[in-house]
């Protein structure tokens, strides 16, 4: 399955770079502005059979066989060369090892071929500096929400700080193994195929909710509705878009609470949402009541940039690139465990200094205010 984004009808002025994204099921190649248009993010999503997962020896596989046509792709869409590009940029991590190894071992030889240099990206950094620019969001309170992550993120000195995260499986995990356990196409995701029986869904099951001040727990959850599932179709108690539903209005008011935890705590009115999940529209629409509850706003983007992609690497890469940041070629490596807070993002120490010194003030002040949760739009009667 793939995609792309339109390219712009002209050419922007500034540095190019050329990004590569591989960190799951998904082969994606961009080529991006400093200014954050984007030229060219073409991809293509390793499908397996409803109910199963991706393995990661036959996703780096699939991403093998269709690099060189996404790459032909990119740069023609764009109308661009690679004398044209200022620097190679890849995801170094986190991800799974298999796929992450594609982008890794493509840049260096891209970097060696063209006389480029690498520059290394955080792959959640990423979503967190694409979601911004896509949305003009400045300083926001970010939910990272993914098939690999769960995370409440906001920035202060030089780090985007986790202030509450999983303590076990992420959100997207738990739904895609709930989808298969349904048996759901995963085409064009499981997570998306949730969504949309979870329209249908009239009947709300109670399920576990496990949230320990801005860390949630989602493994409990989807042990309960597992068994749930198989003793209540068999007993034609529910449907399958009851159990959908159920999850859903479960697991986002769980985000939904952590955020607002979070704004109170960093005195911040906006929300960002990034990653896979971001794109479900119900999450959207309970984090917006939330955030127009408090006054403040809610920054989301569609399956063009929440979903992993090409770009988001561009842009990420060419941002450290402008600010003196390369990676040499003898440490051009990948890892699968490479934590948001990682990262200095010495972009934003540049951009908004005044802004940070808000942040820091707000951080060292710890002001929890009691979240309001949103229920259910049904209940069981």
């Amino acid at each position: 399955m793939s995609s792309s984004s339109s390219p712009v009808s002209r050419r922007p002025s500034g540095p190019l770079a050329l990004g590569l994204e591989s960190s799951a099921n998904k082969i994606g190649i961009g080529v991006v502005s400093i200014s954050g248009e984007i030229l060219s993010n073409p991809r293509h999503t390793y499908i397996t059979p409803p109910g199963h997962g991706f393995l990661p020896r036959e996703t780096a596989q699939h991403h093998l066989v269709h690099f060189l046509p996404l790459l032909r792709a990119a740069l023609s869409e764009a109308g661009v060369s690679p004398a044209d590009l200022a620097c190679i940029c890849y995801t170094m991590g986190p991800g799974m090892g298999g796929p992450l190894q594609v982008a890794a071992a493509s840049a260096r030889v891209l970097s060696l071929l063209w006389g480029k240099p690498l520059v290394a990206v955080n792959h959640c950094v990423a979503h967190i500096e694409m979601g911004r620019v896509v949305t003009g969001a400045v300083d926001p309170v970010v939910l990272y929400v993914s098939g690999g992550n769960t995370q409440v993120i906001a920035y202060s000195e030089g780090r985007y700080r986790i202030f509450g995260e999983t303590i076990d499986i992420a959100v997207g995990n738990c739904l895609d193994r709930f989808a298969r356990i349904l048996e759901l196409s995963n085409d064009p995701s499981p997570g998306y195929n949730i969504e949309q029986l979870a329209k249908k869904g009239e009947k709300f099951i109670d399920l576990p909710y496990v949230v320990k001040g801005m860390d949630v727990s989602f493994s409990g959850i989807l042990s309960y509705i597992e068994a749930a599932a198989i003793e209540k179709l068999k007993s034609n108690e529910c449907t399958p878009a009851d159990l959908c539903y159920s999850l859903q209005e479960t697991l986002f008011a769980m985000l939904v609470e952590i955020t607002e935890r979070a704004m109170a705590h960093c005195d911040s009115n906006d929300v960002l949402i990034v990653g896979g999940v971001g794109c479900n529209e119900r999450l959207q629409e309970m984090m917006r009541i939330m955030c127009s509850e408090r006054g403040g706003r809610l920054f989301a983007t569609d399956d063009r940039y929440c979903i992993d992609n090409g770009a988001m690497i561009a842009y990420t890469g060419l941002l450290a690139y402008t600010h003196g940041v390369s990676t040499p070629l003898e440490e051009s490596t990948f890892t699968q465990r490479f934590r948001t807070d990682e990262v200095h993002a010495i972009w934003r120490e540049k951009e908004m200094p005044v802004l940070n010194h808000i942040r820091s003030d707000a951080m060292s002040e710890v002001s929890i205010d009691e979240p309001s949760v949103p229920t259910p739009i049904a209940v069981d009667s």
